[in-house]
């Protein structure tokens, strides 16, 4: 079974699979990929989401050193193919990701680090980073004598 390649009419086949459509049809694709991340902010604090589909929580690292989080995870791409050795089984398209990725994000100074949370739930972690709460400023009335 073949992928089907799109029709150019001008060079048939000698170009066909030479310039690709999208980056998913890039050979080895699943090497340099990384997961996706959302970040948003609320009022209290900053919440990352990273879409890590097929990787167990078990295999997911999660580090703070100085003001950088760094996500990383183990490969468990080899017990894959330790599993598909010994059966007859041949790719003709392979897009699923499930090798070892890091990522690195630079925290503002008003993250407190002491009380970061994770959480894993259908394949999305949602990391919550606290902020510190502001010191109000002391109002202070002065009486005109």
């Amino acid at each position: 079974m073949k992928t089907t390649n799109r029709n150019n009419l001008i060079f048939p086949s000698i170009f066909d699979g030479l310039f690709t459509e999208n980056r998913l049809d890039v050979p080895n694709y699943e090497k340099f990929s990384i997961p996706a991340v959302n970040i948003s902010e609320k009022s209290a604090n900053f919440v990352i989401e990273m879409a890590v589909p097929g990787i167990a929580k078990e295999d997911i690292t999660i580090e703070v050193e100085e003001n950088s989080l760094k996500v990383s995870s183990k490969s468990n791409d080899k017990e894959f193919v330790k599993d598909s050795e010994n059966s007859d089984l041949k790719f003709t398209r392979k897009e699923f990701n499930y090798g070892k990725f890091r990522r690195t994000f630079t925290l503002p100074e008003t993250v407190d680090t002491e009380n970061i949370d994770a959480t894993y739930n259908a394949g999305i972690l949602a990391i919550t980073l606290p902020k510190m709460e502001e010191k109000k400023a002391l109002k202070k009335m002065v009486e005109i004598s």
